[in-house]
Parts: C-alpha cells; sequence; structure tokens
C-alpha cells in the first residue's frame, strides 16, 4: 500500500493510466533558412491549443479555475520570450529547437530559484507552456487524455492544468501524484470536478505499471497496489457507502445549519463569477460569504471594467440570492494575480507589498468606480462590502471614508441605493485580529481569511513544499488569533465569519463552532457534509472542546483532541 494526502475525496477501482510525458531529444543544430517562420507556426499552434484546452476545460471549471489558461495565455503570447528565442537563433545560428530549450531552461530556473512564491508558482506554468511549444516545433504528440475510452486512474507524476482540464470524469475515475498537496492546481481542479484525488504519493511512478490495477482510497489518502478479491468487495462496499451517505445529504438542503442544542450558524459559499452563484443555491447555500471581484478585472482584456459592467455583475448575484446575505470583497490585485493591462512595481515580496486595499487607496480612482457599482448593486439584495487585507485601523477609515463620499454623491443624484449596507472587513493580517475589538467598534462584520492568517502568523510561505509542515490552521496560536476575531466582533454586537480553507474543513468545524464563529463560507460543495457535522454537535459541548484547545501546545495535539471528542 502506498501512502498520499487525500485531496479530493471519494474512492476508485481502476486500471492505472500511466501518464508519461514524451521525452523530448533535442540537439544543437546549426539554423535552417526556415527557423524564425518555424518557430511562428509554433507560437500560433501553442495558442490555439491552450484556447481549446480552455475551451474544453470551462464545461466544468469555474471562471476563477479558468483563470489559469489565461496566464498560459498570456505567456505564450509574450513578445519577450519570443524575441529572446529569436534572438538567440540568429546571434548563435541554432536550430529553434535549442533556442527554446535553452530560453524555457534558463527562463523556469530563474523563476524557481526566486524566493517570492507567486514566482515560483509561475516557473510549473511556464514549463507547461514551453513544454508544449518544444512538441509543437518537434511535431511531438502530447498524450491526448480526452482520447481515454475506458474507466481508468491516472498515475502521473503531476498533473498540469491543461491535464486536469480534458479528464473525462465518465472514464477518469480518480488520479494519483507523486508530488502535491491540497492546495495544488490538481488538487483544487480535482475537487471542483469531484473526482477522488490522492497527491504527493511518493514512488508511486516506480511502483506501478500502465494496466496494474488499483484502489484509490481519497478519504484515507490510500493506494492499494493489485488487491486481492477481499479488498475489492470490501472497497466497493465503502464505495458505495460513501455514494450513499453523499445522496443522502441532499436532504439537507433546504434544512437549517443549527446544532443539538438548538444554535444556528450560517452555511455560505465562495464565489469568483455570477455563474459561480448557482452551485451555491444547488447545495444549499444560505448566502455568498465572499465574492472574488479579481477575476472580473483579471478577466477585462485591455483595461479595468468600468462601473456598467461591474454593476450587472454585482447585481446578477444579488438578485440571484434573492435576499440572502452577500459578501463581497473589494479588489484583492497584487501578489499572486497580475493583470495583463496594468503592471505592478516589482517588489522583493509583493505578498507583503503594494496589493488589495492598498491598492486602491492608492488608485482611489479605480477603488471608487467599484465602490459606485457596488452601491448602486445594493438595491438588488442585501449586500456587504468587504475590504481585504486591513492592517490598521487608518486604513480601515481611509477606505470606508471613500465608501461614505461615494454613497452620497449616487443619493443625491436620485440613485436608489439598499437601505443597509455592511461594511466590513478580512481578518487576515494578525495585527487586525489582535486589535479586533478596537476594528469591531467602527466595522460591521469580520471575515477571517485563515488561508493568509496562517501564512502570516507563521511566516511560512505557504506555496513552499519546504516549509509546508507549518501550514497548521489548527495550531492553538492560530485559534487564538481567531478567538481575538471572534470575541472582538460580539465584544460590539458584530457577526464574524470566515472563508478561508479552514470554514469548509471538517476536522475544525467542532472547534469553529466551539469559538463561536456566526458564518462558515466555503467551496458550495463541502456546504452539505459541513451542515451535516454541525447538526450532529452540541454547542455547549464543543465550546469546552474549543477551550481545551485553545490550552494545547501543539496542533498535533489539537487533531488528537478533536478526533477523540468526536469517537
Amino acid at each position: 500500500m502506498l501512502k498520499g494526502i487525500a485531496a479530493s475525496q471519494g474512492i476508485a477501482l481502476a486500471k492505472v493510466y500511466k501518464l508519461q510525458q514524451p521525452v523530448l531529444n533535442i540537439e544543437r543544430k546549426e539554423a535552417s533558412s526556415d527557423e524564425l517562420e518555424k518557430l511562428e507556426n509554433a507560437f500560433i499552434k501553442t495558442i490555439k491549443d491552450i484556447e481549446t484546452v480552455k475551451e474544453r476545460a470551462a464545461v466544468n471549471l469555474s471562471e476563477e479555475e479558468l483563470a489559469i489558461f489565461d496566464a498560459h495565455l498570456m505567456m505564450a503570447n509574450d513578445p519577450e520570450i519570443k524575441d529572446q528565442i529569436a534572438f538567440m537563433i540568429k546571434d548563435e545560428n541554432v536550430n529553434a529547437e535549442y533556442a527554446t530549450k535553452t530560453v524555457a531552461n534558463n527562463t523556469i530556473a530563474m523563476f524557481e530559484s526566486m524566493e517570492d512564491a507567486y514566482f515560483k508558482e509561475r516557473a510549473a506554468d511556464i514549463k507547461d507552456v514551453m513544454f508544449r511549444l518544444q512538441c509543437n516545433l518537434l511535431g511531438v504528440q502530447i498524450p491526448d487524455l480526452t482520447a481515454i475510452d475506458e474507466e481508468v486512474i491516472i498515475v502521473a507524476e503531476d498533473l498540469t492544468p491543461s491535464d486536469t482540464a480534458q479528464l473525462n470524469k465518465k472514464y477518469t475515475l480518480g488520479f494519483a501524484t507523486a508530488i502535491g498537496g491540497r492546495t495544488s492546481h490538481s488538487a483544487i481542479m480535482a475537487r471542483s470536478l469531484e473526482i477522488p484525488a490522492v497527491v504527493g504519493c511518493k514512488n508511486i511512478l516506480e511502483t506501478l505499471n500502465h494496466g496494474d490495477f488499483i484502489i484509490l482510497d481519497a478519504i484515507n489518502g490510500d493506494v492499494i497496489v493489485n488487491p486481492s478479491e477481499d479488498d475489492k468487495k470490501l472497497y466497493l462496499k465503502k464505495q458505495e457507502e460513501f455514494k450513499n451517505e453523499k445522496e443522502a445529504l441532499k436532504i439537507l438542503i433546504n434544512e437549517k445549519s443549527i446544532t443539538l442544542d438548538g444554535h444556528e450558524v450560517e452555511l455560505a459559499g465562495n464565489i469568483g463569477t455570477p455563474k459561480d452563484v448557482n452551485g451555491v443555491i444547488e447545495n444549499g447555500g444560505e448566502g455568498v460569504g465572499l465574492y472574488r471581484t479579481e477575476f472580473l478585472y483579471m478577466d477585462s482584456e485591455n483595461d479595468f471594467p468600468d462601473e456598467e459592467a461591474q454593476f450587472e455583475a454585482y447585481k446578477k448575484v444579488l438578485e440571484a440570492m434573492n435576499g440572502k446575505k452577500v459578501v463581497i470583497r473589494t479588489l484583492d490585485i497584487g501578489g499572486d494575480k497580475k493583470l495583463n493591462y496594468f503592471e505592478f512595481p516589482e517588489e522583493m515580496n509583493p505578498f507583503l507589498g503594494y496589493r488589495a486595499v492598498r491598492f486602491c487607496l492608492d488608485r482611489d480612482d479605480i477603488f471608487r468606480t467599484q465602490l459606485r457599482a457596488l452601491i448602486r448593486a445594493s438595491a438588488y439584495g442585501k449586500l456587504c462590502i468587504m475590504f481585504p487585507m486591513i492592517a490598521t485601523l487608518q486604513e480601515f477609515r481611509n477606505a470606508k471614508a471613500i465608501f461614505e463620499e461615494e454613497k452620497a454623491k449616487l443619493v443625491s443624484e436620485g440613485v436608489k441605493i439598499g437601505e443597509k449596507i455592511e461594511v466590513g472587513i478580512m481578518v487576515e493580517i494578525p495585527a487586525a485580529a489582535i486589535l479586533a475589538d478596537r476594528f469591531a467598534k467602527e466595522a460591521d462584520f469580520f471575515s477571517i481569511g485563515t488561508n493568509d492568517l496562517v501564512q502570516y502568523s507563521m511566516a511560512a510561505d505557504r506555496m513552499s513544499e519546504k516549509v509546508s509542515y507549518l501550514y497548521q490552521p489548527l495550531n492553538p496560536s492560530l485559534l487564538r488569533l481567531i478567538k481575538l476575531a471572534i470575541d472582538g466582533a460580539h465584544k460590539e454586537g458584530k457577526w464574524c465569519g470566515m472563508c478561508g480553507e479552514m470554514a469548509g474543513d471538517p476536522l475544525a468545524a467542532p472547534i469553529l463552532l466551539g469559538l463561536g464563529l456566526d458564518e462558515f463560507s466555503m467551496s458550495a460543495t463541502s456546504i452539505l457534509n459541513s451542515r451535516k457535522i454541525i447538526r450532529s454537535l452540541s454547542k455547549a459541548d464543543m465550546e469546552k472542546l474549543a477551550l481545551e484547545a485553545l490550552n494545547k501546545d501543539t496542533e498535533e495535539e489539537v487533531v488528537e483532541l478533536i478526533k477523540n471528542s468526536l469517537k
């Protein structure tokens, strides 16, 4: 049996489809007369290939997840990369394949050596695009996963976004990779597609051969190789039980998220675009806890989206939720999210630099346009506006002052707006959590962004494998920060939600409930299971559990405490 990380829950039994990318044999040769034309044609085909993959992926993935292909298209259209290759062809009189390989290797190595997480992550994307370009130069066929016509479990070193986008759920019953974690592209896409996946399964390529029969237990993170007939029967039974449990959850779609002792919380969904709201509704979401508006900006081709385009998008979501609360986060750009029409300044660490509300306060012309669109849309539902990356009270006051100015202007213009627009902050910087009692006097609500709160508290880049052990949302230090935020809000009669990955974690739910969290916002597919968990717990008992957890020394002790309490 091989052990990995359960990245997307489920159980699958099938033959192995061993995905092995072609090995490219590229040698240095003297340039022929058509090298530049050959290069141009390869770029054209590469762009067309990526567009085709994106089109196929659009059937199953949200706009947020499709943004990765926009990044790939930007790279394939980048004149600087093409110019570097063309220059080497002419300057060193070498063939296009060799020049492309050299430029690709140098670029990838440069990005991989950078300390900044955003640029490190881009190395994998550059590798994906440049590999496709080299294959097109050589006329080598990249494995076509859409051609799979029998039930298989894909086994690979890793799956690129291009690979994952081609998976057909009818035949691809699951996948297992040698590398990766719960926050890798392949893991995120697997959860969206609801395909069982185990990642970080070392030695899997050396152990398995094409055609081997395996069982993928993506609940416990196990891969059972060449199982016995008894094993097959056991896991077929477990698979049926898992499917039945999933189907049974549907009866909770219209039920309240209420504990055994009568305490009610709100389970909401995170979305990236207006069309994602359907998933929230279908899974019984009681609101939208996070609408990431940056995808409106990232999808805009030539300039920042205007007020009318934004108004229509926000209005659509508010109307679809039919009076349920919708928390819309203002532009959170910068860090790992770039725009093709705006160049951010080069920074040693953009995650800690010019981004989110810092950018908006500096470019208040862009900020005011968004706020006007939001305020106008408030007439169509229950709107909450949330400012990201708030570190100081003065930042919040400055942002809220601009909001009040634009609101007053619209009222004076006779524009209809909502009666009550709540304005709050995303608690993702430890400084804001520590000063929560002060922020709560001026903010209408908090929403805790645990993904960043963890990495900023631990000083550990969550995309770095070397320090991934420090991504510990259940560490007592993090739980104490979360408690500060919740208690600070409640002291002033305000509500506190959570929109990070932790909100949908079944293991974290008992502790968060005990700490007094009011709203849990997560991916739509996690809502019903979270509701089942909440309805099985007693708030009073979880308060005692949370108190114990706060007094533990390590995350391991907290995890053991939770598991023992739920037996």
